[in-house]
């Protein structure tokens, strides 16, 4: 195990030796179904600690290279195949049975009230007048650059402010979703999903194929088999079976859309929340080349009577959505266009995500 880990640079050895690892599973080094290397034994390879190699381990874990099995080690279940045209995981179906139970919403005091209140006076003082003004029909510049510098922070999401629209909460957005794409295409969704997907689509006359979720993801064999040219995926904590895709369903996806020249439509509305250290890498930047709208709100992490989402457009939807959409008023009051802004200016809503995340890793409710 010839890794070079650099303890003179700011990137944390575990994840220096988690890159290493990647690149060895994809490269085929270590085959779909063998070990890895004991934690011990990478450890006296490379140098580090046992503490560090399980961190390493871990972010592989919830990334789906690898899965750590009782008195049988870490085995990779990383395959090309899933994704180059392979025959599919002999997957259990999720069933209503074997649904897990979804965490459940946050707390009214999980985001700190003082905190909110307080940027609000600020808001009204420091914004005067303008809290009056009609909002830009996109949402206001303001919180429109500021999602664009905690996203490429945070989530490695490098986007423009003209690629993204602010409207109150997702199920707004997906009517949006559906006037831009048109109701003359066969919609993919998974199956079990959250059921007002399904509702907005329907009433909007969009005809829905349902895909049967597996322990990893869509099922690979109905994936390839509907008719569907839209998919509409959630990659982390699908609700309500509380599945994550794993990475090699998240290619499978990017290349069944390149296939077909379909479009992807990436929910993420709980990625946030992960117990991982490393964020979950979203489906809209792993490949420049396919069309993925990414969808994120602030009900869950904020609270629910934050009705405000927003969406990412591809670079090359957002002339059609100027034309055809952009005279749609944005429907989120200003003034919480500004709070938000704040929040995410200030880093109090970054603060407030780790603090969720460490307490979730310390298995506290």
């Amino acid at each position: 195990m010839n890794y070079n880990i650099d303890k003179t640079t700011s990137e944390p050895a575990y994840i220096q030796l988690y890159r290493h690892l990647v690149k060895d599973i994809v490269a085929g080094a270590y085959e779909y179904g063998t070990k890895l290397p004991s934690k011990r034994v990478i450890a006296a390879e490379t140098g580090l600690s046992v503490i560090t190699v399980e961190h390493a381990l871990t972010l592989l874990n919830d990334e789906g290279y690898v899965e750590t099995r009782p008195r049988s080690g870490v085995v990779v279940t990383y395959r090309g195949d899933d994704f180059l045209g392979g025959k599919e995981l002999q997957k259990a179906k999720v069933t209503e049975s074997s649904i897990a139970q979804p965490s459940g919403p946050l707390r009214t005091s999980d985001f700190p009230f003082s905190v909110l209140t307080k940027t609000m006076r600020r808001v009204m003082l420091d914004y005067g007048e303008k809290i009056l003004v009609k909002s830009p029909n996109p949402g206001c510049i303001e919180l429109r650059n500021e999602l664009c510098l905690y996203l490429a922070r945070s989530r490695g999401i490098q986007v423009k402010p003209d690629q993204i629209i602010i409207g109150s909460g997702a199920e707004y957005l997906y009517g949006l979703i559906v006037q831009l794409l048109g109701t003359k295409r066969v919609y993919a969704i998974e199956n079990p999903s959250y059921k007002k997907i399904q509702d907005v689509y329907e009433a909007l006359g969009v005809t829905c194929e349902k895909l049967t979720m597996t322990g990893e993801g869509i099922s690979s064999k109905e994936l390839a088999e509907t008719k569907a040219q839209i998919l509409h995926v959630t990659p982390f904590n699908s609700y309500p079976s509380g599945v994550t895709a794993s990475i090699s369903k998240k290619l499978e996806y990017i290349r069944w859309a390149k296939q077909r020249d379909g479009v992807l439509i990436e929910d993420n509305y709980d990625s946030e929340l992960t117990v991982s250290r490393k964020a979950e890498e979203p489906l809209f930047s792993m490949d420049k080349e396919t069309s993925v709208i990414y969808l994120n709100s602030f009900s869950r992490t904020i609270a629910p009577s934050m009705r405000i989402g927003y969406m990412i457009l591809p670079e090359s939807m957002v002339p059609e959505f100027t034309e055809k959409l952009g005279f749609y008023s944005c429907t989120v009051p200003i003034f919480d266009q500004y709070v938000i802004a704040e929040l995410l200016k200030s880093g109090d809503f970054e603060r407030h995500i780790n603090r969720v995340r460490r307490r979730k890793r310390r298995g506290e409710r």
